[in-house]
C-alpha cells in the first residue's frame, strides 16, 4: 500500500472538540478528508460545496477609487 501524504491545516479549529492546530488533511479514494488528531472527529467536504470565492475583485490586485 501506497504511504498516504498528510497535511496539518495551520490555524483551524475541530469543529467538535474546538482544538487548535489539531486538524489534518489527507486523500482516501481521491476525496479530501479532515481529521482530528485530538478526538478522532472525521469529515469532508462535497466539491460542489467549497472552493470558490464569490468576491467581486476576486482576481484584482488593487482597485484604484479616486476622490
Amino acid at each position: 500500500m501506497a504511504r498516504q501524504k498528510k497535511r496539518f491545516i495551520a490555524g483551524a479549529t475541530c469543529p467538535k472538540c474546538k482544538a487548535m492546530d489539531t486538524l489534518m488533511l489527507f486523500l482516501e479514494n481521491d476525496v479530501e478528508q479532515v481529521e482530528c488528531v485530538e478526538c478522532k472527529h472525521r469529515f469532508s467536504e462535497p466539491k460542489e460545496q467549497g472552493g470558490g470565492s464569490q468576491r467581486q475583485f476576486d482576481q484584482v490586485i488593487g482597485v484604484f477609487k479616486p476622490e
